[in-house]
């Protein structure tokens, strides 16, 4: 169990957000430590998902909602919009579970941005977290009001992209 718990935020248009915050769950469990990853927008099976489910013990994952609005140019459903709403919910349950000393909130920032969610929907996150949990939020687009009350925060930024090539997602690279 942790003594002290601080909020992350790994934000920013370069590649490695979601790539961290598995790292930050990894090295945890060497240590023990127990995590609860909620990978927000993304409902495909992701090689990551095979590779923690390893330590299905230490990590439990759960996925809500969906990007494929995105894909097609349309506004999200509110069928997708509640689904998010209730991953969302039982995160936060997750975290006032005591069950949990790492709290992983991936893409839940891009989230607000496509109005999936809102900021004063993440708030309470920053407000009532425990102090033995640590809180990490993964996503482009965080707010300024977020990252001001964040302990970290690290802006990953893109120089150069292979996908600007024509290079789309590779298996076990970045998906």
């Amino acid at each position: 169990m942790l003594k002290k718990g601080f909020i992350q935020i790994y934000t920013g248009n370069g590649k490695g957000k979601t790539t961290a915050a598995i790292g930050q769950a990894v090295r945890a469990a060497g240590y023990g430590l127990k995590t609860y990853f909620v990978m927000f927008m993304k409902d495909y099976h992701y090689s990551e998902l095979k590779a923690l489910a390893r330590f299905n013990d230490l990590i439990t994952i759960n996925q809500f909602g969906n990007d494929s609005f995105v894909f097609k140019k349309e506004e999200p459903s509110e069928e997708i919009k509640k689904e998010m709403k209730l991953g969302i919910e039982k995160a936060y349950n997750a975290m006032q579970s005591n069950n949990f000393d790492l709290i992983i909130l991936d893409e839940s920032l891009v989230s607000i941005y496509f109005g999936l969610i809102t900021k004063e929907d993440l708030i309470p996150f920053f407000t009532y977290k425990p102090d033995n949990v640590e809180l990490i939020l993964t996503g482009r687009y965080c707010p300024q009001e977020l990252i001001d009350m964040a302990d970290l925060v690290t802006e990953m930024k893109e120089i150069k992209h292979y996908y600007q090539k024509g290079i789309l997602s590779r298996k076990g690279i970045e998906s």
